[in-house]
């Protein structure tokens, strides 16, 4: 009788089973509608680097055109030349500009990661007076963006005499709210267990940080590595910047779309050779970032 109850209820199981996998194959209909969604979703995301592109191109008579056609009828490479020719008319090279912008992206890049595990570690770790008050300081300080305090921003440069330097540059975007708050909330997720294990086998919070934490938190730190290369590269210092040796190209950029209408070409060109850096970074941190969430799987 046993074996019979026990076979019964293994066949309203399968029953139950079936009808499971009825229900989520007759969703085919909702699934379509996503993927729909979806790509159109993607296809508003992509359209304004695909448009960037071709603008840069057309020719000048071409981009007055209107209405705008979203193709090129006679493409030429005029304005990406005429690009280093104008740049060529500046008192500092070109090579000059791109060298401000990769130095200043790279060490404001390095920076940042660093100190953002480091004080997330500690945030999200270990426990001290105040460490909950410091943690709300962080959620409010995303509240306001650098415009709202750009007078006393601009103070502060001027006291630590940093203003028309490299410094002036890579300072305020070592330490950012947005990322600390993501590596944070990354490594509040990882167990305890691993730092009581590591301090009761004798390592110190450093080495618990770089060698336990920080590995298991990659997928967040190539997150804030995309942030952080996307504000340094497009990172602009024409109101604190004013020697020609220490601007960046998006000031560059700037200041050859102010030239007039017969520079637009020469501005769409300059836009994709900053869009460029930008997208690479992007996709080579996507890839790491979906291979690390699905190989750092943690169990207690």
């Amino acid at each position: 009788m046993a074996k019979r109850r026990r076979k019964k209820v293994s066949i309203e199981r399968l029953k139950v089973k079936d009808k499971k996998n009825k229900h989520v194959n007759g969703s085919v209909g909702g699934d379509i509608c996503i993927f729909l969604f979806l790509a159109i979703l993607g296809i508003f995301m992509v359209f304004p680097i695909y448009y960037s592109f071709v603008q840069s191109m057309k020719p000048v008579e071409e981009l007055f055109v209107f209405p705008p056609k979203l193709y090129v009828l006679n493409p030429t490479t005029k304005n990406f030349t005429d690009m280093f020719k104008v740049a060529a008319e500046y008192t500092v090279p070109l090579s000059r500009y791109m060298f401000n912008s990769i130095f200043t992206t790279i060490v404001i890049c390095a920076a940042n990661v660093f100190v953002t595990c480091m004080a997330a570690f500690v945030l999200s770790k270990c426990r001290f007076p105040g460490d909950k008050f410091l943690n709300k300081v962080i959620v409010v300080a995303l509240l306001f963006q650098s415009q709202a305090t750009w007078i006393m921003q601009f103070l502060v440069y001027s006291k630590l005499h940093i203003i028309d330097t490299y410094w002036v540059l890579i300072l305020p975007c070592i330490a950012t709210p947005m990322n600390l708050y993501l590596m944070r909330q990354s490594m509040s997720t990882l167990h305890d267990a691993m730092v009581e294990a590591a301090k009761v086998d004798g390592a110190s919070l450093f080495r618990i940080c770089w060698q336990i934490i920080v590995p298991n938190s990659k997928p967040a730190i190539m997150t804030i590595l995309i942030f952080s290369f996307q504000q340094a590269w497009n990172l602009n210092g024409g109101s604190v910047i004013y020697s020609e040796e220490y601007k960046t190209l998006p000031t560059i950029v700037q200041q050859i779309s102010l030239a007039g209408l017969a520079r637009q070409g020469v501005t769409f060109a300059s836009a994709v050779l900053l869009l460029i850096p930008p997208l690479v970074v992007f996709l080579v941190a996507q890839g790491n970032v979906m291979e690390t969430m699905a190989n750092s799987g943690m169990k207690d």
